[in-house]
C-alpha cells in the first residue's frame, strides 16, 4: 500500500512540475510583455501640493522591459488641467496615447482634441508633446477652431500650453482688420 500511495505521490508531483514548465515557457518575449496593468485608472498630479492635473484612461500597459520602455493606453485617455479653483481650464483627449517614458515623450492618436486656456479647440489625428522640451508638434493635418474664424493645416507646432503657435501649410479664410 506504501508502494502505491509513493507511486502516486511521485507521478503528481512530475506531472505538477511539467505543468508549471509549460506555463513559463509560453512568456517568448518579456520586451513585448507588459509588466503592469491596470483598468479604469484616474490618477492625479500635483505641483508644489497643489493639485494640477487629471489623467482618466480605461487601460493602461506598462512595458518597462522594452528596448524603449513606454506606457500604452490603447483606449485612450483624457488629460485635464485645473485652475486655482479646481475646475478644468484646459484639456486633450484622444483614442490612444503612448508615453515614453525614459524620452518623455507623448504620442497622441486618433480622434485628438485639444482646448487651450483661451478655448482654442484643436483637432488633429496625431500629436506629440516634448514634457522635455516643454513643446507640442504634430506633421499631421490639424483644425484649430478660434472664436472667430477656422483656421486648416498640415504640420504644427506649440509651445505647451497651446498658447504660442504656428502652422506649417495653412489654410482658411483669416479676417485682417485694416
Amino acid at each position: 500500500m506504501a508502494i502505491v500511495f509513493f507511486t502516486i505521490a511521485t507521478l503528481v508531483f512530475f506531472s505538477s512540475c511539467q505543468t508549471k514548465h509549460e506555463m513559463t515557457s509560453s512568456v517568448t518575449d518579456i520586451k513585448r510583455t507588459p509588466q503592469v496593468y491596470a483598468d479604469s485608472i484616474t490618477t492625479i498630479v500635483s505641483d508644489s501640493g497643489i493639485i494640477r492635473y487629471r489623467i482618466i484612461a480605461p487601460d493602461w500597459y506598462v512595458y518597462e522591459k522594452a528596448d524603449t520602455p513606454y506606457w500604452d493606453f490603447p483606449n485612450g485617455l483624457r488629460f485635464e488641467r485645473f485652475d486655482e479653483n479646481y475646475k478644468v481650464d484646459a484639456e486633450i483627449e484622444c483614442d490612444r496615447a503612448v508615453y515614453y517614458s525614459k524620452l518623455d515623450l507623448w504620442k497622441l492618436n486618433d480622434n485628438v482634441e485639444a482646448t487651450n486656456l483661451s478655448k482654442e479647440e484643436f483637432y488633429t489625428n496625431e500629436l506629440y508633446w516634448d514634457q522635455k522640451g516643454e513643446r507640442v508638434y504634430s506633421d499631421s493635418a490639424i483644425t484649430i477652431i478660434q472664436k472667430e474664424r477656422k483656421i486648416l493645416g498640415v504640420g504644427f507646432e506649440s509651445n505647451q500650453t497651446f498658447s504660442r503657435y504656428s502652422i506649417r501649410q495653412p489654410k482658411g479664410t483669416i479676417p485682417i482688420e485694416e
